[in-house]
């Protein structure tokens, strides 16, 4: 299925939102750490540009994308579009 045979088929609930998840970085910390994080504080990522990672939607992985730099921020350019049925 392609992404606009997909939207055909929702069309009715295309308005309707849902949430979104791209996970950057997993990591195991020290609850002492934890416990001093604070506004400010920066805690590193294994991600970089270039990196790779998964875009889920209600829960279902449906994309593999790529870390972008974009100005100040950080974004996603989906290279792998494969809704799971």
């Amino acid at each position: 299925m392609t992404p606009h045979s997909i939207l055909a088929e929702v069309a009715a609930f295309a308005d309707v939102p849902v949430e979104v998840v791209i996970e950057l970085d997993r990591r195991m910390m020290r609850l002492r750490d934890i416990l001093e994080l604070g506004v400010g504080s920066i805690i590193p990522m294994t991600k970089t540009a270039g990196d790779y990672l998964d875009l889920y939607v209600a829960g279902a992985s449906v994309c593999r994308g790529e870390v972008v730099a974009l100005e100040k921020n950080a974004g996603i350019r989906i290279t792998v579009f494969e809704p799971r049925a």
